[in-house]
């Protein structure tokens, strides 16, 4: 899919939460296809900037065909847990206005059958979202032991079956290699004993695994955690998340932490470190309308904070 025709999920809603200044500082750290960037630089004037991170090489590719000979935009082939470093690279550290964060997949990867993301057409099993680096899922299905295919399933697709649906795929893999999407979705559709009406069989495993590949829980993590250290106070911070892995992970990062349980009443609360982020509202999903058009925006979060210390 090209970055002419496709458009991000909660795109307008997430620029508008950034509060675009003409003169601002903003990251779009996860690009994909540019749909987002593409509305935050409609707004900026000669003087703002806007700096993209994704670890796709595509996107990367597409980012510097769109925006080739505008100054205000930059790009850089990083892992958003790499947030500070691509920020200190560019002398951006506690000076960013708006940094924003649309997790998970992009459409384009998996519209693309050879990047072994989805299952809707048959490809290479990868699911590498940089695939020069790492081991594919096709490698990693190939070695690994039955108790950590059940872990992955359960833990990163909260698959109630994992231990049936690993047992088959161990199984298979050990009479032949599992090397195609659509290889890998049929053992575990075989194996599925309760499917989810709308809702293919192989859907959570294939979550599970491409999260495990990537480590993009980890990540996650490491982005929130240094996200303060890269926005000024009062700079915004917009996350768009797609399952509640990733939306527990940003409530996490975003609530004060609560007093001890087993303080006594009349005693008072103890000391504690001050809480860097406002959240301003609450989460916002996407419309009826824009689901219609993109079934993907169905399981859309957006939570929005701004930096206060």
């Amino acid at each position: 899919m090209s970055s002419g025709t496709h458009v991000s999920v909660l795109q307008a809603e997430a620029v508008d939460a950034l509060n675009i200044a003409p003169a601002g500082k903003y990251i779009d750290a996860t690009y994909g296809r540019g749909g987002h960037s593409g509305s935050i630089i409609e707004q900026l004037g000669n003087d703002g900037r806007l700096l993209a991170i994704d670890r796709d090489p595509d996107a990367i590719a597409d980012a510097e065909r769109r925006f080739e000979g505008d100054q205000r935009f930059s790009v850089a082939n990083a892992n958003f847990s790499q947030l500070d470093e691509v920020a200190l690279q560019h002398d951006w550290l506690g000076n960013v206005d708006g940094l924003l964060l649309d997790l998970g997949v992009s459409s384009p990867q998996l519209d693309v059958a050879e990047r072994g993301f989805g299952f809707s057409r048959d490809g290479l099993l990868d699911m590498r979202m940089d695939p020069s680096t790492g081991v594919s899922a096709a490698e990693w299905l190939a070695d690994v032991r039955v108790e950590d295919l059940v872990f992955v399933l359960k833990t990163y697709g909260e698959e109630r079956y994992a231990r049936r649906i690993a047992a088959a795929i161990v199984a298979a893999r050990d009479a032949a290699p599992i090397t195609r999407t659509l290889q890998l979705a049929e053992i575990i559709k075989a194996a599925h004993p309760r499917w989810e009406r709308h809702h293919h069989p192989a859907t959570r495993s294939f979550q599970a695994i491409r999260i495990y590949i990537n480590g993009e829980l980890d990540a996650i993590t490491q982005v929130l955690a240094k996200a303060t250290s890269v926005l000024k106070v009062g700079g915004r911070l917009v996350v768009i998340s797609f399952h509640s892995l990733e939306d527990r992970l940003v409530k996490r990062a975003l609530r004060a932490p609560a007093p001890p349980a087993d303080l006594p009443r009349h005693l008072p609360l103890p000391p504690s470190d001050p809480h860097p982020w406002k959240a301003l509202g609450k989460a916002f999903k996407a419309s009826e309308q824009e689901i219609s058009k993109n079934p993907r925006a169905r399981s859309a979060v957006m939570r929005v904070a701004e930096r206060v210390l």
